[in-house]
């Protein structure tokens, strides 16, 4: 019999989307024989899956999950939104979120994780799923917070069912005081998350590239002022960007008389103890996915020679 090589499992993984065990359980009844492997999974409904891959898939659900000092997040991606109604789906997704709270905000870590209840793990179950369901989906992408002391709080936006839905919000509250206090803070404040959609925390964890353009706009917009009245204008032009753009300077969105930083302050005081956000994430449903249009007029003209 032949030897099966990683680099053989990998390949015809690469060329089937079929799960790792899956694909070297293929290649070990077929002697190594590539080809026949994949005819291998092909009679055993795996492989069909990967005629979907190319599909774009942009709907789906955001899941959220959270036990005290962790939560996570996680998409999982299907073409439309009726699947992501589905039941089955919704299942999925729900046994997909508690693992990744183990996977630490690792995409790859949760794809290799087992999945509940099968003999698969993540990745040959999703593929699984697409050959059962019949659209491509996928598992886009994870992230994760922790405390040490405190508490990390969820928010979900448009929820479809408990604990996923189109915006997933982690905020990470480090600090020792009543964690109902914490938590009950920490949701009003995962909910201007999604509100506000902030780019970072502070200016100062703004990325280099954006403050950069930023920067490059100010300059653009008063071409020719003097050098020590262009830097006064880029430091105020900078400090209304974070006003507007960075959670703690943000105005908060529940009591606009104060700041985000100022809200923390007053959670602090009423948990008994100081409070400090270590970290937020939100994460929306398809942001960042290239959907494509199609002109379907453009399309039955060129059928029809026009």
């Amino acid at each position: 019999m032949a030897a099966i090589t990683a680099a053989m499992v990998s390949a015809l993984r690469e060329k089937t989307g079929v799960g790792m065990m899956d694909c070297k359980a293929a290649l070990a009844a077929t002697e190594g024989d590539m080809e026949a492997a994949v005819d291998w999974l092909r009679a055993k409904g795996l492989a069909k899956a990967a005629k979907k891959s190319t599909r774009i898939a942009a709907e789906g659900l955001v899941g959220v999950a959270a036990n005290g000092v962790k939560g996570a997040l996680v998409e999982v991606n299907s073409e439309t939104d009726f699947v992501a109604r589905n039941e089955k789906f919704q299942a999925m997704v729900a046994e997909i979120t508690k693992l990744a709270l183990e996977a630490d905000g690792n995409s790859e870590k949760l794809k290799t994780m087992k999945f509940p209840g099968s003999g698969h793990d993540v990745a040959a179950f999703v593929a699984e799923m697409v050959a059962t369901i019949g659209e491509n989906m996928t598992v886009r992408r994870t992230a994760a917070l922790s405390v040490s002391n405190g508490v990390v709080s969820t928010y979900v936006h448009n929820q479809a069912a408990p604990g996923m839905g189109k915006i997933g919000v982690l905020v990470a509250l480090e600090g020792k005081g009543k964690a109902d206090e914490l938590n009950s803070f920490g949701r009003m404040l995962a909910m201007h998350v999604a509100a506000t959609n902030p780019v970072a925390l502070d200016l100062a964890s703004v990325p280099a590239d954006v403050l950069a353009r930023e920067k490059a706009i100010l300059e653009e917009k008063n071409a020719g002022k003097p050098a020590n009245v262009m830097e006064k204008i880029i430091a105020s032009g900078l400090k209304s960007y974070a006003k507007e753009n960075c959670l703690l300077e943000q105005p908060y969105v529940h009591d606009g008389t104060k700041t985000v930083t100022q809200a923390i302050a007053e959670a602090g005081n009423k948990a008994g103890a100081p409070v400090a956000l270590k970290g937020f994430v939100r994460m929306q449903l398809g942001e960042g996915i290239d959907k494509g249009t199609d002109d379907f007029a453009a399309e039955v003209a060129k059928m029809a020679g026009n």
